[in-house]
């Protein structure tokens, strides 16, 4: 085969590997929307900023590294070649300099960036949501991660989902998280960058959606048989909307108790994203959980489980047929 073929298939190749890279960016069920690239919140959108700096700046090192070595493999090659060589050469203050200099002050550039970048969007204290929306009264809600789903309580509206974010564009929403099982990261990457939510143990999560419309949620940390389905919606809709849903799960019949949470955390896969809403919840539920966890409460996963995924799975359809929670 001719060698100009060659190359000719090596950068199809290339091209094509670059491109299933860059898929892990997409939507996880076939959308094409790249979610990494497409920052909708304030927090996303100041973490991307500094991502297209910190790139900027190493392309800065690397092009012209590469155009130096291609010149250099062209300039010394044995046939055909211009260079000199100099037996006598040992030493060049100006190869020193570059050598060392750039490297120290590529680190410096990126240090600087990064001690910004960390301020800015520090989860307990978001400087760049304190300056955009300081005036704005906060959403506060409380996110506990189960085996296989989310939680979210709002503790002011006294009402509660499962799998169903719903916040208001451009106010400030705060999070306290937990896990009632296992460590899960909570990633919203259209929104917020991805944080640990460990068991027995609260952290903290800001964000601000600059957009309205609806973003794929989910856990990016492996923890078991249901990871692949653990993904939940978030809903930024105008602060009229807001008041109109909240008033609308405060009609819904269930009430979310500590007695029923603990039915809600057994192992289960929500194979079909199904919804469920909450119009009162037991005061204090986070801190419960939270000591509950401390105290050593489990909640195990059946064996039939990961012995026959598809047969457990009919099991709970009929299960929730009959007890929806």
């Amino acid at each position: 085969m001719p060698i100009h073929r060659l190359r000719s298939r090596a950068w199809q190749v290339v091209a094509l590997f670059t491109l299933t890279l860059l898929g892990g960016c997409a939507h996880r069920r076939g959308g094409d929307d790249f979610w990494m690239l497409d920052p909708k919140g304030i927090i996303s959108a100041t973490q991307d900023h500094y991502l297209t700096l910190d790139v900027l700046v190493m392309l800065l090192i690397i092009v012209p590294t590469g155009l130096f070595i291609v010149w250099a493999m062209r300039h010394y090659r044995k046939d055909g070649g211009h260079g000199r060589y100099d037996a006598r050469w040992d030493h060049s203050h100006v190869l020193e300099a570059v050598v060392w200099g750039i490297p120290i002050l590529t680190v410096g550039v990126l240090s600087y960036y990064s001690v910004k970048a960390i301020y800015a969007v520090n989860p307990y204290h978001p400087t760049v949501i304190t300056r955009a929306a300081h005036a704005r009264a906060p959403l506060d809600v409380d996110v506990i991660s189960t085996d296989w789903q989310w939680v979210f309580v709002y503790p002011k509206q006294h009402i509660a989902t499962v799998d169903r974010l719903v916040i208001p564009k451009g106010v400030p929403v705060r999070f306290r998280l937990t896990s009632a099982t296992v460590v899960n990261d909570f990633y919203i990457p259209q929104l917020v960058g991805m944080i640990d939510v460990m068991p027995g143990m609260r952290v903290r999560q800001s964000l601000v959606a600059t957009h309205t419309g609806t973003y794929q949620g989910f856990s990016a940390d492996y923890s078991g048989a249901g990871f692949s389905w653990m993904n939940f919606k978030t809903q930024a809709v105008s602060r009229e909307a807001f008041g109109a849903w909240v008033a609308k799960v405060k009609a819904a019949p269930r009430h979310l108790t500590y007695a029923t949470f603990n039915t809600i955390a057994r192992p289960t896969i929500n194979v079909r994203g199904r919804v469920s809403y909450f119009s009162r919840v037991e005061p204090g539920l986070f801190r419960q959980v939270v000591a509950a966890v401390r105290a050593g409460k489990t909640y195990p996963t059946p064996m039939a489980m990961t012995e026959n995924m598809t047969g457990y799975l009919r099991t709970q359809a009929r299960r929730d047929a009959h007890n929806r929670y």
